[in-house]
């Protein structure tokens, strides 16, 4: 079975750079041949200390030099709201609060985006953990997901204030689905990060197609153009509507689900055409827990995949 947590506690402790470089033989796990699911939770429980000090870590690696340190999170996002406030003021974009409506979907694919890709390589950057120390190798992806999570808190609040100072609003009723959207999106990243970094190791092509992938994924997903458009155009594939095709796409609920929460009403005054889909906070809110459902039992799929395939991660990097 796997170290005692506090035995991989004190090997993991980022107070000190970690102590295993003297280590001399490969940790190998001897893990069940499937996932209990429940057992398997409260055992990474017990490490909730090690996730904290790898996201920690991470963080400290990311800034290491830098004089701002984490205020680079919060440069990102002001930039993009200074921008487009610009752009759209001269070139008279149609979309009024375009940069609220922009930010509001966008914020939620850079977590998902940047997660996918940090922690498609996690196993394999931390090569040196994984061959020396037995722990739960879930431990790694997590972390990502922590790290994501903390760019995405620090990027929100900036543009939550800048919502409070142009007086663009929030609708009341509406706030219900940023809650539930922001599961749904943590759930989703992570079953799909669980794929991921399962199969990267094995196969390095992964991390390379997931870059291509992800522009694709961008624009099937509607964050820089109006969600409404695809509602109300007269566009069909197979007899499928363009605005059904789009709703197969998960990241499209909780993209959906962020714009109805922080931009608000579907068609604001000075709008010549809808800018989200006009359907109901119930209509959205059903969709987004089908979506979470599903993002559930993907997420039990692509986890027992990655719990099979992790026995042999320290062989394979």
């Amino acid at each position: 079975m796997l170290d005692s947590s506090h035995a991989v506690y004190r090997r993991f402790s980022t107070r000190g750079e970690p102590a295993i470089a003297a280590a001399a033989v490969t940790e190998r796990t001897s893990e069940p041949p499937h996932l209990h699911v429940w057992r398997r939770l409260r055992e990474l429980f017990g490490y909730h200390e090690i996730i904290v000090n790898l996201v920690r870590k991470e963080l400290k690696v990311r800034y290491t030099a830098s004089a701002l340190g984490a205020v680079w999170s919060l440069l990102n996002p002001i930039v993009f709201l200074g921008v487009f406030s610009f752009v759209t003021r001269v070139l008279g974009n149609k979309i009024p609060s375009f940069p609220v409506y922009l930010l509001s979907g966008l914020l939620a694919w850079n977590l998902f985006s940047t997660t996918l890709l940090s922690g498609a390589r996690s196993i394999i950057e931390n090569a040196y953990l994984v061959k020396k120390v037995a722990f739960p190798r879930e431990i790694l992806p997590i972390a990502s997901v922590g790290v994501g999570l903390f760019d995405f808190v620090l990027q929100s609040a900036v543009l939550f204030l800048f919502i409070l100072v142009s007086r663009h609003g929030f609708r009341i009723q509406a706030l219900v689905l940023y809650p539930l959207s922001l599961l749904t999106l943590l759930v989703f990243t992570m079953a799909v990060t669980f794929m991921a970094s399962g199969l990267n190791v094995r196969y390095r092509d992964v991390q390379h197609l997931l870059n291509l992938w992800l522009l694709v994924w961008f624009w099937m997903t509607p964050i820089v153009y109006p969600g409404g458009l695809a509602q109300t155009a007269d566009t069909s594939v197979f007899g499928i509507s363009a605005f059904h095709l789009l709703l197969l796409n998960p990241m499209t609920a909780v993209a959906l689900g962020f714009q109805r929460a922080l931009y608000g009403s579907p068609q604001p005054p000075g709008a010549p055409r809808p800018v989200l889909p006009i359907v109901s906070v119930h209509w959205l809110v059903t969709l987004e827990g089908v979506v979470l459902a599903g993002s559930l039992l993907l997420l039990w799929l692509t986890w027992s995949t990655f719990f099979r395939l992790s026995g042999d991660f320290a062989e394979e990097i």
